[in-house]
């Protein structure tokens, strides 16, 4: 019979190995598995980049809709989209971590995926630097911690680097539309919000506590935003966002600060955020420009 001592060590050992594939995921709830993931599937296009990056990508076994980047993601397999989840197809896969998207997946599939039993994480970074920690925490469950590790380092270096360069900067009251019917824009939790506050601006609808709420055009026009950046669904520049001309009161308008930044860049939360972040910190410094010299 093994002495309490020894049985005890034995024990704490065994719950340390364990607890070394273990991470907090953004619902702050405890993800826990055994071994690192070897089959993931992952519920949202932010979420397949975000695997890739950490090293993970040979891993990711099905995905949704729209994971298009890096090029290897298109050939995933597709199990529906993040609104419409295809959960045969899920459980087909058998996978051994879900990665799902809290504001993006239906409520009633993730808890129907959790009451099957599968590891699941739920991701949702609402500040810049959730980014790097989601990085580092997806780097852990699959086993990939020296890359995903190397890239959230990266990600902080270079963060740090645009928070050096914009911080201090006259602030920009910002406009972000992401559509036009109905107009949407973006809450004071929403991860973009952050990427203005980054640029030294001033989202006029911080104070929405939705992510992506509806507005009018009446309530823009009260705001009076000096910059108004859109996104829209492709590479290009939305023709709706010319539709604001007539409405020279605002002053964004008046001075002609109607800017473009691609969705792919701004929309997902990966590492690609920053190159959307250092194009709308370009279009606030040329909005500064445009100001009148006093």
């Amino acid at each position: 019979m093994l002495k309490p001592l020894l049985l005890c060590s034995l024990l704490a050992a065994f719950n340390l190995a364990r607890a070394d594939v273990s991470v907090i995921d953004d619902s702050r709830t405890a993800v826990s598995l055994t071994q690192p993931a070897r089959r993931i599937i992952s519920l949202a296009p932010h979420v397949t980049e975000t695997l890739f990056a950490a090293g993970a990508g040979e891993r990711v076994v099905g995905t949704v809709e729209y994971s298009d980047y890096p090029e290897a993601a298109k050939k995933i397999q597709r199990i529906g989209g993040y609104s419409r989840l295809d959960l045969e197809a899920v459980v087909a896969l058998k996978p051994d971590l879900i990665v799902a998207w809290q504001s993006g997946n239906a409520a009633a599939h993730v808890d129907k995926l959790r009451a099957l039993g599968f590891p699941l994480y739920v991701s949702q970074p609402n500040r810049i630097e959730d980014v790097a920690s989601e990085l580092e925490r997806l780097g852990v469950l699959a086993g990939t911690s020296t890359v995903a590790n190397k890239a959230a380092s990266q990600f902080r270096e270079r963060l740090a680097g645009l928070q050096k360069r914009y911080s201090g900067r006259p602030p920009v009251r910002t406009f972000y539309q992401i559509w036009k019917q109905p107009l949407m824009t973006i809450g004071g939790k929403q991860i973009i919000s952050d990427v203005v506050r980054l640029c030294g601006g001033e989202n006029v609808f911080a104070k929405l506590e939705t992510m992506a709420p509806t507005v009018t055009v009446e309530a823009v026009i009260a705001a009076n935003p000096e910059a108004i950046i859109a996104s829209g669904m492709g590479e290009s520049r939305p023709e709706w966002l010319d539709d604001w001309k007539p409405w020279t009161s605002i002053t964004a308008v008046a001075r002609d600060n109607l800017f473009f930044v691609q969705p792919e860049l701004i929309q997902r939360h990966t590492p690609r955020l920053l190159d959307g972040a250092e194009r709308l910190c370009q279009h606030l410094e040329t909005t500064r420009s445009r100001r009148p010299v006093k």
